[in-house]
């Protein structure tokens, strides 16, 4: 069908039509149309492409063509929730911010984890040539990464691949529960539980290796007895409260402040308080909790600002790429009133 045909109010073609019409990847559809130099494409399906770009009349990207080194001042930034999560939004921020610093503009597109929608920002990323795509998740995971994002430099933020090469940046989170654990040894607290969650993520085991190793350094014997597991909500520290009062513990490390939250309700409702009776450190810093809680939380917080910015930096070479293994970055402590 013509161009012309198609009507005034229809959408223009995608890469993506071109890429079903053809049987190949949006990937594929970007290295033929724009001629990406030493791209293993066999002969048939370049063909298939072509003969699909003349039948829809898919044209590329006028703007993004007339650029001499074919590639525009735009970055992309893919993510699952974090534009609508406030605390991991800091992550468009502290991109947008670096971006903005070396001449370049952010695309952002919140897929809210829909497939279909995210295969759809990635090819319209594509069809502008951007300079790179961030692609980010809104709390530390392993990731699949779409295929079609191998047409173009990118590099993972706040998630990793464990095959596929892709630079990575994400929080360093054993070095975060080693420093909440050593706020709590720095006040002079020796019996120290943690409240970790049962949810299995780098998180989960990052942060606990991080209190042993605190505990280690401080000569504290390690006591698998006062490591809890629990939801990582409010509920889930609030039901832990009676063990933790148990078990002797003077000092509580959570493994999130909406569990520190529920803690708080647990104690107070036992009489005792923070931090006199019992200290308590959280890790995110979600701001709508630790800064309004009575008394205020201390915290470690989730680097997302200098995640987004760190990222932008490897995707135009002003870091240098770490290879296999992600680059770490410090989750620094927020110090308020219940340590």
């Amino acid at each position: 069908m013509s161009t012309s045909a198609r009507g005034s109010h229809t959408p223009s073609v995608t890469m993506r039509d071109v890429a079903e019409v053809a049987g190949v990847s949006v990937a594929t559809v970007s290295h033929v149309v724009n001629d990406k130099p030493g791209a293993r494409i066999g002969e048939d399906a370049r063909r298939r492409v072509q003969e699909a770009v003349a039948s829809l009349g898919y044209r590329p990207n006028a703007l993004a063509k007339t650029l001499s080194q074919g590639t525009s001042r735009f970055i992309g930034l893919v993510a699952d929730q974090i534009a609508t999560t406030p605390f991991a939004g800091q992550i468009i921020h502290g991109a947008q911010d670096e971006a903005w610093k070396h001449g370049y503009v952010l695309l952002v597109a919140n897929t809210d984890g829909n497939d279909e929608a995210e295969a759809e920002a990635i090819a319209m990323m594509l069809e502008h040539q951007v300079h790179g795509v961030l692609y980010s998740t809104w709390y530390h995971r392993e990731v699949v990464v779409p295929e079609a994002l191998h047409a173009t430099d990118t590099v993972l933020v706040g998630c990793f691949a464990a095959e596929g090469g892709l630079p990575a940046v994400v929080p360093d989170e054993e070095q975060g529960g080693r420093t909440a654990t050593e706020e709590l040894l720095a006040a002079g607290h020796r019996r120290i539980a943690f409240i970790n969650t049962t949810t299995p993520s780098p998180a989960q085991t990052g942060r606990l290796a991080g209190y042993r190793s605190a505990l280690e350094g401080a000569g504290v014997e390690f006591d698998d007895a006062l490591v809890f597991p629990a939801s990582p909500e409010q509920g889930g520290g609030y039901a832990t409260t009676p063990r933790i009062v148990a078990s002797g513990a003077t000092a509580v490390f959570c493994h999130n402040d909406r569990v520190a939250m529920g803690l708080y309700d647990g104690l107070r409702e036992q009489g005792l308080r923070i931090p006199e009776d019992v200290a308590v450190i959280g890790f995110d810093n979600q701001d709508v909790i630790a800064a309004h809680l009575r008394p205020p939380l201390s915290t470690v917080a989730l680097p997302h600002y200098e995640l987004g910015a760190a990222g932008v930096r490897i995707l135009l070479g002003i870091d240098a790429d770490t290879g296999s293994e992600p680059r770490l970055i410090v989750c620094p402590p927020i110090l308020r009133q219940s340590v």
